[in-house]
């Protein structure tokens, strides 16, 4: 690590921090993730030999890209690319929401990063504004692969989940622990919405909060996740919110178009067994009308081997930290490029 120079501290989290550095050497910059562990801390070790092991499989124009990982005095640093700048700050420069077309070309990566993924077996769990990095010529990076893993296997379970509250879906917040690709495809479906108007779709409070705001809008559970609820002991006593009528987002947001409304109930199904594949997203009317998808393809194209070619960041600011749903810190954790 003594070849790095450390320039300042862009953000800091639960097991962790990201500094903005230098190479003494070349003079590029990177970020460096320093996790805060110990030999004794298994939970921050789990975390970070699941992201080294993931990102180094991982290798896509739309994830971030992991550089090398070091270990000095029991703590693992990972270095990636640079990149100052997340969906998150994008929201908060625009509060009203984004642009139809930047939108669209932002989701179009998301998915194609996400599907990346799911192709190879594994699942992000932290699809957020503030874990989506946008380069300076606008290719989009998912980055923060601490809470990604791969699917479990049958008879396998889920147990050591914890995510940000407002991308979380249904099966999540009821304890189910046997889920798979469909979070994610819950996450992009919330983020559509709050990329467009600038508020997230569903901000609840508290677990049983969340399920309220998803049940106003979409209907009751499946019968299969009303079961675990009233299973789970974290909610023994209370009971499922009852909602005399439902808003349908069409409703809500008026002025979001037919394609805008139609890809976001695609992805916002109730049961996760509906919910569709990336693949089955991106021929949505949404990216397949105007012929979106295949000009944004040439044209994506050539903007990832121009920066290949001059990977010149644009001038680096310290983002905000906020506070999220849960009270966790909104944080970008991951930074490149």
């Amino acid at each position: 690590m003594e070849k790095y120079e450390i320039l300042g501290l862009v953000g800091e989290g639960s097991y962790g921090m990201v500094m903005k550095c230098r190479n003494k050497e070349t003079g590029r910059i990177v970020a460096i993730k320093k996790f805060l562990e110990s030999e004794d801390d298994k939970m921050v070790k789990k975390i970070a030999m699941r992201e080294i092991k993931l990102l180094k499989q991982l290798r896509h124009e739309n994830l971030v890209n992991l550089l090398e990982v070091c270990k000095k005095k029991k703590r693992w640093y990972l270095v990636f690319e640079f990149v100052d700048h997340t969906v998150l700050d994008d929201l908060e420069m625009f509060p009203n929401g984004l642009d139809y077309n930047r939108v669209r070309k932002y989701l179009f990566q998301i998915i194609k990063g996400i599907g990346f993924c799911h192709s190879h077996n594994i699942i992000h769990r932290d699809i957020k504004p503030e874990n989506i990095l946008v380069s300076h010529s606008g290719i989009i990076k998912l980055c923060d692969f601490g809470f990604a893993r791969t699917l479990a296997a049958p008879g396998e379970t889920y147990t050591d989940y914890v995510a940000t509250r407002w991308y979380r879906a249904p099966e999540l917040l009821v304890g189910d622990i046997k889920y798979g690709k469909a979070v994610d495809i819950w996450a992009v479906g919330c983020l559509v919405t709050e990329m467009l108007i600038g508020e997230p779709l569903f901000p609840g409070d508290s677990d049983i909060d969340q399920l309220y705001h998803i049940m106003k809008n979409l209907g009751n559970l499946i019968p299969r996740h009303q079961e675990l609820f009233y299973k789970n002991p974290l909610f023994a006593g209370v009971r499922l919110p009852e909602i005399k009528e439902v808003e349908p987002l069409e409703k809500r947001y008026p002025k979001l178009s037919a394609a805008v409304i139609e890809f976001t109930k695609r992805c916002l199904q109730i049961d996760p067994d509906k919910r569709p594949s990336c693949a089955d997203l991106l021929q949505c009317d949404l990216f397949i009308k105007d012929d979106f998808a295949e000009r944004f393809t040439q044209e994506l194209k050539a903007k990832i081997q121009k920066e290949r070619d001059h990977p010149l960041p644009k001038k680096s600011k310290i983002s905000r930290k906020d506070k999220d749903d849960s009270g966790d810190e909104r944080k970008m954790l991951l930074i490149q490029d």
